[in-house]
């Protein structure tokens, strides 16, 4: 008898996968792939869009032709602010451009002069301004370098909304895509900014739907669903949505740290925005107050340099206990270590690497407190998960607990959340069963009090 199943296609600017879960959401399978990049017309690396393409239909029919599985639906999650334009036969017409090419400084200016300026589209828009990672500037850019090829396009797709569309043929677009700091949504009037229409580039995106749609089938007798896909950080965060009811954020631990908010539903204020929020929409349509912190990039700097002076591995962190006596010193060091970074600290002061690397921890998590403050303010948050590489770290873990004593804090670890979010995304239309309790792998730490004042 063939086992019930639904197909996700997680998609990240490294990895590429396909997974397989069961109707308990346990992980059948899981393919992963990395696709050699490409360059565009600048020089500049970019997805390859062909590749991608064709490993995409490739594992499609792949896993339809399997006698052991019956895929009910498949669905996609994919990093955003990356568009694929598709012309008039309904092919790419332009390459898949990096959201980490640089933005031109004359269109930055001529937009922003055009539109009341940085701070009121910024605030509109729930975006700090961030150049081509504000995915509509990307079109903006297009149809004022490159007027030849804009005029080509008939649908700028999303790529996780282009995945779906390779399977689907259907064109869509998703409103957790759209809601990602792409400058493209007027937070405050719920809608398209109206930017977007004056300059008419909404004409050239495909229907709005929320993340739960359905947007075809496939087979004769249409029993296979096809899902619209989704932002993949937008998708992590809906196993916890699933789980629970009662307010709480989640950070999710990386090169950036991200504070996800999900009841905070409050205005970006200009201060805010200053000091990198934003906001993005859940797949149904509802903000999500988030903040930055790039801690796992200052992370892995600052090891290489404890590992230098210290003679020892990089890796040494891993192995470091904590230590209580460590951190009852950190109260001592607390203002002066207040006024500068970790960075300007002269490493000589510290006869140990392991009591450095606890110092460096606190200096991190300070920081972190400071961001996670930006979004839990006004809430009644009285719960905080930490998903990610610092969940797994003991010593952050501990302090951040000791930091918040009010607030119960947990690692939580999810295998696959991107993945699993997409699946969870359309439960509805596909699984009849109940949801299982232990989606989610929980660590609480207790939070004994110690004054950690910002």
């Amino acid at each position: 008898m063939p086992i019930p199943v639904i197909a996700i296609f997680d998609v990240g600017k490294t990895n590429k996968k396909l997974l397989l879960f069961d109707e308990q959401y346990k992980l059948l399978q899981e393919e992963n792939i990395q696709l050699e990049e490409t360059i565009d017309e600048d020089g500049f690396p970019c997805e390859d869009i062909s590749k991608l393409t064709k490993w995409v239909r490739q594992k499609f029919s792949d896993v339809l032709s399997r006698k052991d599985i019956d895929v009910k639906v498949v669905n996609f999650s994919a990093y955003g602010a990356s568009f694929v334009h598709l012309n008039y036969e309904l092919n790419p017409v332009a390459p898949l451009y990096n959201y980490l090419k640089p933005y031109p400084e004359n269109l930055k200016k001529q937009f922003y002069h055009t539109y009341g300026g940085e701070s009121l589209i910024a605030k509109q828009t729930a975006s700090p301004v961030l150049g081509s990672l504000n995915s509509g500037m990307q079109l903006y850019r297009l149809k004022y370098e490159k007027p030849e090829v804009y005029k080509q396009i008939k649908y700028s797709l999303h790529l996780p909304q282009y995945l779906s569309f390779i399977v689907s043929k259907k064109p869509a677009t998703d409103i957790s895509s759209v809601g990602c700091h792409t400058n493209l949504w007027d937070f405050t009037k719920n809608e398209y900014h109206d930017w977007v229409c004056r300059e008419e580039l909404d004409k050239k995106f495909a229907p709005l739907y929320s993340g739960d749609k359905i947007i075809g089938t496939v087979n004769d007798n249409g029993k296979m669903q096809i899902g619209i896909g989704l932002h993949d950080s937008s998708a992590a965060i809906i196993p916890y949505l699933f789980s629970f009811h009662e307010p709480f954020i989640l950070i999710s631990t990386g090169t950036w740290c991200i504070s996800l908010n999900p009841f905070n539903h409050t205005e970006l204020t200009d201060d805010e925005l200053q000091q990198d929020c934003l906001c993005y929409l859940s797949y149904e349509g509802k903000p999500v107050k988030a903040s930055r912190l790039f801690a796992g990039y200052e992370h892995e700097q600052q090891i290489k340099r404890l590992a230098a002076h210290f003679n020892k591995d990089v890796g040494n962190y891993q192995s470091v206990e904590y230590n209580p006596s460590w951190v009852n010193k950190l109260s001592e060091t607390n203002e002066r270590s207040r006024q500068i970074s970790f960075s300007e600290i002269d490493l000589d002061e510290f006869k140990t690497y392991e009591e450095a690397y606890h110092l460096f921890m606190w200096s991190i998590v300070r920081q972190q407190i400071k961001s996670t403050n930006l979004v839990r303010h006004g809430t009644t948050v009285k719960r905080i998960f930490v998903d990610g590489g610092f969940g797994r770290n003991l010593i952050y873990m501990k302090l951040l607990a000791k930091a918040l004593p009010n607030i119960e804090v947990y690692a939580a670890t999810i295998p696959q959340a991107s993945a699993l979010g997409a699946a969870l995304a359309i439960h509805k239309n596909w699984n009849k069963k109940p949801l299982p309790p232990d989606m989610i792998d929980l660590k609480y730490y207790a939070n004994t009090a110690i004054d950690y004042s910002i």
